[in-house]
């Protein structure tokens, strides 16, 4: 049975991420990529465009099916950063301002960034297909 994530990275994080087929969490770290399991579902969250800009963004900026295979490490910047392997799916940026009252997960709606604060996040399916009609592309 799969289960649904929400990954919280900056957008152009994301964008690389996507560009590469994988998903890496909490600046690479391997504990997080060791909940999530082949067929489950992964829907990044950016708060920011980019790593340390002042901009907000606070949207939903891709999504897709963790495939087969452990956490690998890879070398960068002098420092081993893990990585899974996903199938990502076409989507188009979704603002997360409007869902808020509908979501379940965000249990604060005034203080909408606690709910992302550990950079991964199991959601209910019901959540999960909610995001997912406002993002995947016809």
């Amino acid at each position: 049975m799969s289960r649904y994530w929400i990954g919280v990275a900056s957008a152009d994080h994301v964008a690389f991420g996507v560009a590469g087929g994988f998903m890496q969490l909490n600046h690479g770290k391997a504990a997080p990529l060791r909940r999530v399991s082949a067929g489950d579902w992964i829907i990044y969250y950016s708060p920011q465009q980019a790593l340390g800009c002042k901009s907000v963004l606070q949207a939903f900026t891709a999504l897709g099916q963790v495939l087969e295979g452990a956490p690998y490490p890879i070398e960068q910047d002098g420092q081993t950063l893990y990585r899974k392997n996903v199938r990502f799916v076409p989507v188009c940026t979704c603002n997360i301002r409007p869902l808020i009252p509908v979501l379940a997960f965000i249990r604060d709606k005034q203080h909408l960034g606690y709910a992302f604060r550990f950079g991964l996040v199991e959601i209910g399916e019901q959540d999960f297909l909610y995001i997912k009609a406002r993002l995947v592309v016809a």
